[in-house]
């Protein structure tokens, strides 16, 4: 990705009074990439970890008087626009994003807590990132200023992005009528979780599964899916019911945008001789196939497992104390492979 750095990168500008400029523009830019990207948590250890990789920053770029101190990069990078930055991370993301049909694109969204800054009451950010299941990259962010605003961000995230062709999978907060004529609009599907937030819908499709199961589905066509693993003490199953025969809560569900099937996802653990059982409903513009929705459902939890986890032990995001003006979101953007 690197070696693509100038082609992507060229159009943010550079602000700085170019008489008193001692260190490129974009030895900076890259000397914040690879500094993220190795886990640095803060402006020194931006610097540190530069000055341990100055043979890889010198094949990139320049470096004519040397590595930046961290007040410069600090400095340089903070005054760089949100939006510029996440552009050329975007443009560099489908670059390098090999897409395939049906790919499972999991929106969710996560605290930055580090970004807290008391002594200015600064809130802490929120980042709602876009995560390709299948090749494990970040297609996108945008930062809300907490979490109640997902609703908002995840139609203007949409707008960033080509998800075409994409099954979208969003959590309860997301399953909204607005968001998933959006994702519709941009021609991919949707399978967004019901809960509460949509008390309604959410009972009206669990009072239809809870029927059809008592009845065992007698002439209610329906798809089902179960996988069932075990290890290390632990024996997880996992059910997965999906129909199309949408009668029985049609009063509801036609408001919403291409939707044409309903699903149910029930996971039961034993472990050490205690059982859990979860009990999941979601709203679904595809067909009804088990198997597509039960691997949706599954990949969506990789935006938790395969991204936040790794911003939160090998990036230490949550501990970052980049608080400077636009600095702290432009940290929290990852547009690599985690």
């Amino acid at each position: 990705m690197l070696s693509a750095f100038n082609e992507h990168f060229s159009s943010i500008p550079d602000l700085r009074q170019q008489s008193k400029v001692e260190h490129k523009f974009h030895d900076i830019l890259l000397t914040l990439i690879v500094g993220v990207i190795c886990g640095a948590d803060g402006w020194e250890a931006i610097e540190k970890v530069a000055h341990n990789k100055k043979e890889l920053l010198d094949k990139y770029g320049s470096f004519e008087n040397g590595i930046p101190v961290h007040d410069t990069i600090a400095r340089v990078i903070s005054t760089i626009a949100p939006d510029k930055l996440q552009h050329c991370f975007i443009s560099l993301t489908k670059a390098a994003h090999v897409s395939t049909k049906g790919e499972v694109i999991a929106i969710d969204g996560k605290t930055v807590r580090g970004s807290f800054d008391k002594q200015s009451t600064k809130s802490a950010i929120h980042m709602v990132s876009a995560f390709a299941a299948n090749n494990g990259v970040v297609l996108g962010q945008i930062k809300t200023e907490e979490k109640s605003n997902e609703i908002t961000a995840i139609p203007q995230l949409l707008d960033l992005l080509d998800v075409e062709g994409s099954i979208v999978t969003i959590d309860a907060m997301g399953c909204q009528k607005a968001i998933a004529t959006k994702i519709k609009s941009k021609g991919a599907d949707y399978i967004l979780a019901v809960k509460g937030n949509q008390g309604h819908l959410h009972q009206s499709i669990k009072d239809f599964f809870t029927i059809c199961r008592e009845d065992d589905f007698s002439n209610v066509p329906h798809q089902f899916h179960e996988e069932v693993d075990a290890g290390h003490g632990r024996i997880e199953s996992r059910k997965y019911w999906i129909s199309d025969t949408l009668t029985s809560v049609k009063d509801l569900t036609d408001k919403w945008d291409g939707l044409i099937s309903v699903g149910m996802a029930e996971s039961e653990r034993h472990v050490n001789g205690n059982v859990s059982k979860e009990v999941r409903y979601f709203i679904c513009s595809i067909e009804a196939d088990a198997n597509v929705f039960a691997q949706a459902v599954r990949k969506h939890w990789s935006i938790e497992n395969q991204l936040h986890w790794v911003l939160d032990v090998s990036f230490n995001e949550d501990l970052s104390r980049v608080r400077r003006n636009n600095a702290s979101e432009h940290v929290s953007i990852k547009a690599f492979s985690p």
